[in-house]
């Protein structure tokens, strides 16, 4: 297989700039195995092969043409290599009218002219003429100028030398005014130059025939004499006479100019030495050439002169040349000293790099100058890195230090995605951020954050061009592949084997920096003590939010993509992905960590504003707050090429579940906490119970604090809500995010909110059963009531009345709160009055008839008011009451029975409305 050729690479034009037509010289290399390997050259984007000569593969001459830019590159394509690149321009100057006594800065090439009429039949260079008119007629200057031309004929030219030319244009531009037999008088001479051209060589010959018959005819009468003198033989010949006249002359010259040839011999000796001397000044002028060139940086042209000393001179006998030539010597040597400093300063571009390493390799300068760059370049991004960590440590000491990061486009978009990542905190987390922006380039932000961004910008920055120097090292391409340089590209492959551990542990060494001065400022307690004074040193004074956190894991996965499409192998990249695993697990942590806090600032929150179906936000607000917790947790949930699921490892599994659980055991504290707050810890709000209904559609506002009673039903009604609806919710969202555990999680969460809801549903009954059930002994004996010696039942008594008064209060009460809890504690009160209504029964030892018929009217009275509520702890309770009593014998005391029974309910029938069957209403999930 043949080895693929580089592509042309222009490296320098002279001159650099100059008007169309302009004779310039271009060098480089690869520049084309011979003249037709040269396909195309355009300079400043005008194709400029028509006058192209091809000198060697690293020189052509040739003419500018006219161009539409100022301004341009130099491209060279050969078939061998392709179509190449540039690393200078060319500069086309505008004509300018010069008088006769004005002086002239562009240089004019004239014609002999006297020469052009000599030779009228022979072939002119393109390279010593301007195009002429080809037409043959006189031009004249058109009245439509060159925009509307240009505007005409978009991407044309009125140019017949260009590939765009086009007819037309040339037509308006300089014959606008031409008549038609003037055009037909130009299309004959178009067919007269046509014909012309194909003549060739013929019209030639063809003008100098006569020439050619009498240099014939003399050199055949020369040839027939001689014949004749050599078949005579005899001593008077033509030639043997002539030979003796010459002979005799030149004794008698010797004779009378001996002491003139003697001067003349002489002058032929100082002449030849001023010949040698100026034949060989090449030589003597050229360390002064060195030293000029290398002041103008024109290192290609003093390694040409070198080179061609070196060929010349390097291997002469001549003392006063050797002497030369080791003085040419001393200045190489200074230059690849000079060349070497340049190639291993710092900071350095890749194009310097490989320029300066090919010059050096062009100078046989001695080692391993790549090698060289490489290690230097090495050592110069390790120092940045630090650099960069020491100067955040420094300015990490005050608080809220102003950044000036680099004033670059990536940055400036980066500033931006971090103020707008302060701003949403702010809102979000209640953060503390000042203005997030305080002018185009500058704000404020964590130190630890801004080191972070700016140190991977240092890497990315650096660690490209590192790498391609080493691909280049290894491939040879930092040297030619043409001619002698072949050799150096084997040498160069030969060293990058030898060396490839050496640069992996380079690579190596980088990315563990920059892991380590990450985790230093992020995660200095993954670190040992030893690194953690190398790599850390920063004041933590507080933990990073997890958005900020968020932030620095999207910044090192930007950094790692980046650095994964240099093909960088994956093993060396290892070390980055575990750092973005840890960082992903510390997000989440940190995350779950600050909803707790959160969670437990909710309570402060809590308005006390009861919506129809009895609860307040304080539900919603939980929810809400762990759904935006796992929202800004989706970036580091997820799992990017290479990675692995946080939850797939055992020191995540059971740390999250743990926070997850203690999330919801907080909240539940939370509602307690709010439950059992003394009154005169509560912030005075205002308390809205809204009646809504199917016939009512505004709630009814109350200006007051809840009471212990109202606060211990708002909470309970939340419970309640919270077991039903929110926890569900919030396990489903955990599924839905991957988080583990989701049925302990539901498990604890639930038993925690239903034991809260216990306890808190027996204090109030208890708070509200009591008083109904204490007042219920005195009033059955109030006025020394005595059930043996009692009068006829007129009704049912005031205590019994009041007792139900009290039971609808509480009804109103609960009403007023959450529909739900009417059945639940009405109930729970029924039994206890059930059951004390029960023990008062059984502890009388005996009824009258008329007592016994009082305490069945007013034990028969409750029962029916309350029917709606009883559950079987109540009807055992009221069975047992009626068993206590002595049964009614006759009629007239069930029939009186029932008119004082129809008689309570005509009289209550308002009261007795609300223990009517309650109706229960859906509530919304």
């Amino acid at each position: 297989m043949s080895r693929i050729r580089q592509p042309p690479l222009v490296t320098g034009i002279s001159p650099n700039e100059g008007v169309s037509w302009t004779k310039v010289t271009i060098r480089g290399e690869n520049l084309g195995t011979g003249p037709t390997d040269l396909i195309g050259l355009s300079i400043c984007g005008h194709n400029c092969l028509l006058t192209a000569e091809w000198m060697s593969a690293s020189k052509i001459v040739c003419r500018v043409g006219p161009a539409k830019n100022d301004k341009g590159e130099i491209i060279v394509t050969t078939k061998s290599g392709g179509q190449g690149t540039s690393t200078v321009s060319f500069k086309i100057l505008k004509n300018e009218k010069i008088d006769l006594d004005q002086p002239s800065a562009v240089w004019v090439e004239e014609m002999d002219c006297s020469t052009m009429r000599m030779n009228r039949k022979k072939g002119i260079s393109p390279l010593s003429i301007s195009p002429s008119d080809p037409l043959g007629i006189k031009p004249e200057t058109g009245k439509v100028t060159h925009k509307e031309l240009e505007s005409l004929f978009p991407n044309m030219s009125g140019d017949f030398t260009n590939e765009s030319f086009s007819a037309t244009w040339y037509l308006i531009e300089n014959h606008s005014a031409a008549s038609f037999d003037q055009l037909k008088m130009a299309a004959n001479n178009l067919r007269k130059q046509a014909s012309k051209k194909n003549e060739g060589s013929l019209s030639y010959v063809k003008g100098g025939l006569s020439t050619f018959f009498e240099a014939q005819d003399a050199l055949a009468a020369i040839h027939q004499k001689l014949e004749v003198d050599g078949t005579e033989k005899v001593e008077g010949s033509m030639t043997r006479k002539l030979e003796n006249v010459l002979n005799r002359a030149s004794v008698s010259a010797d004779t009378l100019f001996q002491e003139v040839l003697g001067r003349k011999d002489k002058a032929d000796s100082t002449r030849n030495a001023l010949n040698v001397l100026q034949r060989f000044k090449f030589l003597f002028n050229l360390p002064l050439n060195i030293e000029r060139n290398i002041q103008k940086g024109d290192y290609d042209v003093v390694i040409n002169d070198y080179e061609k000393a070196k060929s010349l001179f390097g291997n002469t006998e001549v003392q006063v040349f050797k002497k030369v030539y080791a003085e040419v010597e001393t200045r190489i040597d200074a230059l690849r000293k000079l060349l070497l400093d340049k190639l291993l300063q710092t900071p350095s571009t890749l194009v310097d790099q490989k320029r300066y390493i090919r010059y050096l390799s062009d100078l046989h300068a001695p080692g391993d100058p790549a090698w060289q760059c490489i290690v230097a370049q090495h050592k110069w991004i390790l120092k940045l890195m630090q650099n960069c960590k020491d100067t955040y440590v420094t300015e990490h000491k005050g608080p809220g230090v102003l950044l000036s990061p680099m004033m670059d486009l990536e940055n400036d978009i980066r500033c931006s995605s971090i103020s707008r990542l302060s701003q949403t905190t702010s809102v979000k987390r209640g953060g503390s951020f000042q203005s997030p922006r305080d002018d185009a380039f500058r704000f404020k932000g964590p130190q630890q954050v801004m080191f972070v961004e700016n140190l991977t910008d240092v890497v990315i920055s650096q660690l490209p061009n590192f790498w391609k120097l080493w691909i280049s090292y290894v491939n040879g391409s930092l040297f030619s592949e043409t001619g002698e340089k072949s050799g150096q590209v084997e040498k160069s492959k030969k060293n990058a084997r030898q060396k490839q551990n050496d640069f992996k542990q380079m690579i190596q060494e980088v990315m563990h920096s920059l892991v380590k001065l990450i985790r230093g400022a992020l995660l200095p307690f993954s670190l040992s003590q030893l690194e953690q004074k190398q790599y850390g040193g920063w004041e933590l004074k507080s933990e990073l939010s997890g958005q900020w956190l968020t932030y620095v894991i999207h910044t090192v996965r930007s950094s790692y993509e980046a650095l994964a499409a240099l093909e960088i192998p994956n093993d060396l990249l290892q070390v980055i992905q575990d750092l973005i695993l840890d960082l992903r697990i510390r997000c989440l942590m940190v995350t779950l960590q600050q909803t707790t806090e959160d969670v437990k600032s909710l309570a402060e929150k809590e308005d006390w504003i009861v919506d129809n179906e009895g609860i307040t936000s304080m539900p919603s607000k939980f929810e809400q707050c762990v759904f935006q917790t796992l929202q800004s947790l989706k970036e580091p949930l997820e799992c990017k090429t290479g990675e692995v699921n946080i939850f797939q490892q055992e020191r995540a599994q059971d740390q999250v579940s743990e926070l997850c659980i203690g999330i919801m055991k907080v909240f539940v504290n939370c509602m307690e906490q709010l439950s059992s707050k003394p009154d005169g810890d509560i912030d005075t709000s205002r308390v809205s119970v809204d009646l809504t209904s199917p016939d009512l559609s505004y709630g009814i506002h109350e200006d007051i604090r809840p009471t212990l009673e109202k606060r211990l039903l708002i909470i309970v009604s939340n419970c309640q809500y919270l077991e039903k609806h929110t926890f569900i919710n919030l396990v489903e969202h955990f599924e839905k995010h991957g988080f583990p555990g989701s049925e302990k999680i539901s498990r604890v969460s639930i038993e925690s909110i239903r034991d809260l809801d216990q306890r808190l549903f027996e204090t109030y009954i208890e708070l509200k059963a009591d008083p109904i059930v204490g007042s219920l002994e005195p009033g059955i004996y109030a006025g020394y009531f005595d059930w043996k010696d009692c009068a006829p039942p007129t009704g049912v008594r005031n205590y019994l009345k009041e007792a139900l008064v009290n039971i609808i209060a509480v009804h109103a009460e609960v009403f007023a709160v959450s529909k739900e809890l009417v059945l639940r504690v009405i109930s729970r009160i029924v039994e206890a009055v059930a059951e004390e209504m029960s023990r008062l029964m059984q502890c009388v030892s005996s009824f009258s008839k008329n007592g016994a018929l009082q305490a069945r009217l007013e034990i028969c009275a409750l029962k029916d008011a309350i029917v709606s509520y009883l559950s079987s702890e109540c009807i055992r309770s009221f069975k047992q009451a009626l068993e206590a009593l002595p049964q009614l014998q006759s009629g007239a005391d069930k029939k009186l029975l029932e008119e004082l029974l129809n008689k309570f309910k005509s009289s209550m029938h308002l009261q007795l409305t609300c223990f009517q069957a309650p109706t229960i209403y859906p509530v919304k999930t």
